[in-house]
């Protein structure tokens, strides 16, 4: 019965049935949330120079539970998630442990990162807001979507998703709760539909005059721009920075950890070492449509073209805090009903 509920929660895309050495001294074991054509090119140029080959286990969801269901016996080194609100679930659940070392203390900005260096981001993205481009072009702060003026005009994911669930905690941050649950209620009055689909589908959803707004991840941008038959979903919308005249777009992450039972913790922390790099950030920035962590490394030409914009300075810790809040506030507008 275990077995059959863990099949059902964690997906593996590859690598099915490996197994890992634990003893090897020339190995590392990663369980990864990001896809395999993301990582995989790091992985390899990591082995080339190292001579360290790297295991993965890559998956949908399901990696705490997994953890410490393993817990002292797991095999896995390094943990990869892709966004800060899985690396504070690993984090609460007591599955990390602190690594450090001078090259992720030069190369990672203190607000992209833990305090009690448990976990470590790798790349940002934006949360976006998506126009029409048959509005022209319009300059947003998140507190305008609730705007009555935009009443049958927002379409949306579920608030719930944890993209959604960083913004309202960053809200919350930024205004407390009491004004971001009159904003929630505002926001979902607002709605054109009910909340659905992916942070895409609500492009396309602009492009069949579902709607006129949208929120959205930055790298779905780049994402639909290089596919043929998405295309024509990101020419009709213009991608937006909010809030540029006053404390900037909210910014999440994708980010890495070390479990708390690695096995191989000097070929774990070599690594971390290499994904923070500069050869190691180009080749990311390149490949999954972010914004590289390390100052000084440029975006991809085609994320670059969007524009430059200023971010909001606020710590990811400080927005996650308020994760169970905006949660609890989410369920109080109702928002996805």
């Amino acid at each position: 019965m275990l077995n059959k509920i863990w099949f059902s929660t964690l997906v593996f895309v590859a690598l099915i049935g490996a197994n890992f050495n634990t003893l090897a001294n020339d190995e590392v074991n990663v369980y990864s949330y990001r896809q395999p054509f993301l990582v995989k090119p790091l992985f390899d140029e990591f082995s080339k120079e190292t001579g360290i080959k790297v295991n993965v286990v890559f998956a949908k969801k399901g990696m705490a539970e997994r953890l410490a269901r393993e817990g002292e016996y797991s095999p896995a080194d390094i943990l990869l998630t892709t966004d800060i609100s899985r690396l504070i679930e690993l984090h609460d659940k007591g599955l990390l442990q602190p690594a450090t070392s001078s090259e992720m203390t030069a190369a990672i900005p203190a607000q992209f990162k833990a305090s009690d260096d448990t976990w470590y981001a790798l790349t940002t993205r934006v949360r976006n807001i998506y126009s029409a481009k048959r509005l022209g072009k319009i300059a947003f702060n998140y507190e305008d979507l609730a705007d009555d003026k935009w009443q049958g005009k927002i379409c949306t994911r579920s608030g719930k998703h944890p993209y959604n669930v960083a913004l309202v905690a960053s809200m919350i941050a930024e205004h407390g709760e009491a004004d971001t649950l009159t904003w929630l209620q505002k926001v979902k009055a607002n709605l054109a539909r009910k909340p659905q689909g992916s942070d895409r589908a609500q492009v396309q959803a602009i492009h069949q005059n579902l709607c006129d707004i949208s929120l959205g991840n930055s790298y779905y941008f780049g994402n639909m721009l290089k596919d043929e038959k998405q295309k024509v979903w990101a020419d009709a919308v213009y991608i937006n920075f909010p809030n540029q005249n006053n404390r900037g777009a909210h910014i999440n992450i994708s980010g890495m950890a070390m479990a708390k039972y690695a096995p191989n913790k000097t070929n774990a922390l070599a690594l971390m070492n290499f994904l923070v790099s500069e050869e190691a950030q180009e080749m990311y920035a390149e490949t999954n449509m972010e914004y590289p962590v390390r100052p000084g490394v440029k975006a991809s030409k085609l994320v670059a073209s969007w524009g430059e914009f200023k971010a909001d300075a606020l710590s990811l810790e400080t927005i996650a805090k308020q994760r169970k809040a905006a949660l609890i506030l989410l369920d109080k507008a109702q928002f996805d009903l």
